[in-house]
Formats: C-alpha cells, structure tokens, sequence
C-alpha cells in the first residue's frame, strides 16, 4: 500500500506548513519581519509502464504509461520580502528603511549582520546601537549635551549642540543590499548573516539609485497579513485532515484484504 507512506508525506509537509504559518503569525508584531512560505516538491515517480516505450513489433508507442508519486517533500522555505508598513513612534532614534537595504550591525564577534529593524537607542557613551547594544555601523556617536538629533533621507545625521548656531554633522549611515535576500541566514533578534546564497553586500547610501530611503521617528511593521495567514492555516489543517483520512482508509482496505478467506 503506497498510499500510507504517500499520505505520511502529506501530513508531514502541511506540519511544517503550518510551523512556518505559526511563526508567521507569531512575528505580526516584531519590527521588519518579513512572512515565510514554504514550498513543495513531488516525489521521486514509481514506472510501471514507462511513457514512449514500444508496445509491439510494429513499434507503436505507449502515449502515457502508468507512473505512480510516492508523496511529497518540502524544497525550501522562503521570505518575501515585500515593503512593511512604515508607523510613527515619535522617538528621534527609530529608523525605518523606505525601500531596499540593510542596516548594517557590528557583533560581538566582529562579524557584520543585517537588519530591517531600525529601533535603534543611546548607549552610555552616546553611540547609536540595537536593543540589544551591538552597534549601528559606521559607528555615530551622539555627543553629550545634544539638544536634538536629526536624520535626513539620505543618511546624513546631525545634532543641535547648545552655544552653537549651526547643526554639528555626526555621521553617515549607509544600507547594504544583496542579490538574493532570500538567501540570508537569519539569526533571530532580527539579525540576518551573509552567506554565499546571499551574495556579497553592496553598501552604499541611502537614497540613492538601487537604494532604500531613511525616515527619522518611524519603524517597518511586519508584512504579516492576519487574514491571509488564517486562511492558509486553515488550507494547511484541511490538507492535513485530508492526507491523515488516506491513511484511515488505507487500513480499512488492508483489514478487508487480512479478512478474506480463501
């Protein structure tokens, strides 16, 4: 009976459907998170009759043959990285990227991640960094006693200083870019790494052509649709039910077949 192993791969592939809609729907809240979809493959076929082959001596040809699946297995789960909605939070270090990019963020191990999350702060030597303190890079460090700070759409920060007639210039904040973001490595805390799928980043400015612009005193909400998610977790409970009752039935055609006597 193929049917209980095809239908095994039916219930396993809408489980991981359903963890990745999960998170999804966990992460509706959570600065830049982009949804996931997880995407399917069929099986290796069985030939019992192999399509073209030559069915007699006058070398006709069979036109469909019998090829049986065996199930399905999951190819890969993937983002979509399509524009959040930008909301105002009214806080000077909140950044929301309008566009493509990545901020750029220094680990502690020196490697270099990525974020779309721009919930930036002061840490108590006046550099802007994560929640989590790991800094905004190229470093920019707000000077004691600023009377306010400004972010511009191209990157360019600057802060008031009291005594002085003019903005003093901070620094410049640059985004990355990737040919396949898909092919990021996410770390969670909303940290991506580098990877050969990726492709290397090409940093450059905000604003400029194949880059993303700043907004000071915004963030990116999720791209999470509550609605659409609903609905594929109930397509993926229904395709669930439907592959556990190939199994069920299944074992009622075996109890029949044990029953019969010859």
């Amino acid at each position: 009976m193929r049917s209980l192993n095809t239908g095994a791969t039916g219930m396993l592939a809408q489980q991981l459907n359903v963890e990745v809609i999960s998170n999804n729907i966990a992460n509706m809240s959570t600065t830049g998170f982009k949804r996931q979809r997880a995407e399917f493959q069929d099986l290796l076929y069985q030939n019992l009759r192999r399509p073209g082959v030559t069915s007699s001596d006058a070398n006709t040809i069979v036109p469909s043959g019998i090829q049986i699946g065996v199930g399905v297995r999951a190819a890969g789960v993937y983002r979509i990285n399509e524009q959040g909605n930008l909301t105002s939070t009214g806080n000077p270090y909140d950044i929301a990227i309008s566009g493509k990019g990545y901020f750029q963020i220094t680990l502690p191990s020196g490697e270099t991640a990525y974020s779309r999350a721009g919930s930036f702060q002061l840490d108590p030597t006046g550099n802007i960094v994560t929640a989590d303190g790991y800094t905004l890079q190229p470093g920019i460090t707000v000077p004691q006693g600023a009377l306010s700070v400004n972010i511009d759409a191209t990157g360019i920060v600057e802060a008031q200083i009291a005594g002085q007639a003019q903005p003093q210039q901070l620094g410049q904040i640059q985004l990355a870019t990737f040919v396949n973001e898909a092919g990021l490595d996410a770390q969670g805390d909303n940290l991506f790494l580098e990877t050969a799928a990726s492709g290397q980043p090409t940093v450059g400015n905000p604003n400029a052509i194949g880059f993303g612009s700043l907004r000071q005193g915004y963030l990116e909400t999720s791209n999470v649709n509550p609605v659409q998610e609903i609905t594929n977790l109930i397509s993926a409970q229904r395709a669930y039910e439907m592959n556990s009752k190939v199994i069920t039935t299944s074992d009622e055609m075996l109890q029949v077949s044990s029953r019969l006597k010859s």
